[in-house]
């Protein structure tokens, strides 16, 4: 079992490159397979994730190659309109491709996503979405089968109950070839959506008013092939400020845009660090112990994200004062408070709210991750712990983070990727 061993206390000092975001090279991905020619899609980040919705691809018949952070991914070839229950278990975002193969074949045959366990995470919107530009779908022994009767999506308005970021994807990847005129209404506005947008647009499609509440798709016959670029992951910066800012360390980032860190940067700053923006750079310097954040309340883009609640967390575990965290997105996004424990935080949970007391240190214990982004408040927590910490159960962490350990070590940390040795 591959796992990480930390030795805490150093600080951290450097700079690093933010890698493209696996939020937006997974729907973007899925997208692909809608143009009849080539797409080179550029700064994609090397991640199990990556790897499992390339998998996908492959299986669908596509045609598919890796050079370095450059995926190729041609889907002429494309064969298949089903995905088989083992790849769609890889993970919660395979459900993405949903929509793009409805499109492309007027049915399609999924069965219901896995991941992360971070509580129920419905796709009643996607499908409900589908629904209402044409499509026909049932369920049986927990299988998707959709269908199209008259052979193609038909635009219409969709009005979203809640911002999903994947139900939003989902609906706006299958309007892009509907006859007609498409709008949802309540979309997800998260940056990750308008880089999505930009792919298609950049394909032949014809979006308007993504990154707002409001989209509208017109439909075109077909799209063409495009280069693309991935935006940065503003969640692994954030991650690498915290990583920083628990070790009373400074890093700068490169690559990075601040606006996508815009529900972050002021907590973090107000806390007690220093922080410096420029257009594409983040710089963080941290002298002394922080000061409590307060309370931090998850909530849709543009508010707090769920996915840095975690970091944040770890960060706040030392402190001075009280946070109370509120999560409104997703109700078991607590697994790794169980863990912190272990270090010696002092953490109170009582249903979507978790109450963190600062205290004066933290020491070194033996953590196994429960998600991806607990599995990085774990290493956050380690960096700062007195001593020599294990981290196990890390495949959580390699779906985001890429070569986490490795960006680690160049800021200046104690740590180390391994594998344990099975005795027989």
């Amino acid at each position: 079992m591959n796992k990480y061993v930390v030795e805490g206390r150093n600080r951290l000092s450097g700079e690093i490159t933010v890698q493209g975001a696996k939020n937006s090279a997974l729907p973007i991905l899925a997208a692909s397979i809608l143009p009849e020619s080539e797409s080179e899609i550029h700064n994609c980040p090397n991640l199990s994730d990556v790897a499992a919705a390339l998998r996908i691809l492959e299986y669908l018949g596509c045609k598919t190659h890796v050079n370095g952070n450059v995926v190729t991914v041609r889907s002429d070839c494309m064969t298949r309109h089903d995905i088989p229950d083992q790849l769609m278990r890889e993970m919660r975002s395979s459900i993405l491709f949903l929509g793009a193969i409805l499109t492309k074949f007027s049915e399609a045959r999924l069965s219901l996503p896995g991941g992360c366990e971070l509580g129920p995470r419905p796709i009643d919107l996607h499908l409900m979405g589908l629904e209402q530009l044409g499509a026909s779908i049932t369920e049986d022994h927990g299988y998707i089968n959709c269908s199209i009767p008259g052979g193609r999506l038909t635009g219409g308005t969709v009005a979203l109950s809640f911002p999903s970021v994947g139900a939003t994807e989902n609906i706006m990847i299958a309007a892009t070839l509907a006859k007609g005129e498409t709008t949802i209404t309540n979309c997800a506005c998260e940056p990750e959506i308008v880089d999505l947008a930009n792919y298609l647009n950049a394909c032949g499609a014809k979006i308007s008013g993504a990154g707002e509440s409001v989209i509208t798709i017109t439909g075109v016959e077909k799209l063409h092939g495009a280069t693309h670029t991935v935006i940065p992951d503003r969640i692994v910066a954030a991650t690498y400020l915290c990583a920083a800012a628990i070790t009373q360390g400074e890093v700068l980032l490169h690559d990075i845009k601040p606006s996508l860190l815009g529900g972050i940067l002021p907590m973090i700053e107000k806390a007690g660090c220093v922080i410096q923006k420029d257009s594409d750079s983040i710089y963080l310097k941290n002298n002394g112990r922080l000061s409590g954040f307060k309370k931090i309340r998850t909530m849709p883009y543009p508010g707090f994200p769920t996915d840095a609640q975690s970091p944040i967390m770890a960060l706040s575990c030392v402190s001075a004062g009280t946070t109370m965290f509120i999560e409104n997105i997703f109700e078991n996004r607590y697994k790794h408070v169980a863990e912190l424990l272990r270090f010696g935080a002092d953490i109170k949970v009582e249903g979507r709210v978790a109450v963190v007391e600062g205290v004066s240190h933290l020491t070194s214990a033996s953590v196994h991750c429960t998600d991806l982004r607990g599995g990085a408040a774990l290493m956050i927590a380690a960096l700062c712990a007195e001593g020599r910490s294990e981290i196990k159960e890390i495949h959580h962490v390699e779906r985001g983070y890429e070569d986490i350990a490795a960006g680690l070590q160049k800021l200046g940390a104690n740590i180390r990727r391994f594998s344990d040795v099975v005795a027989v």
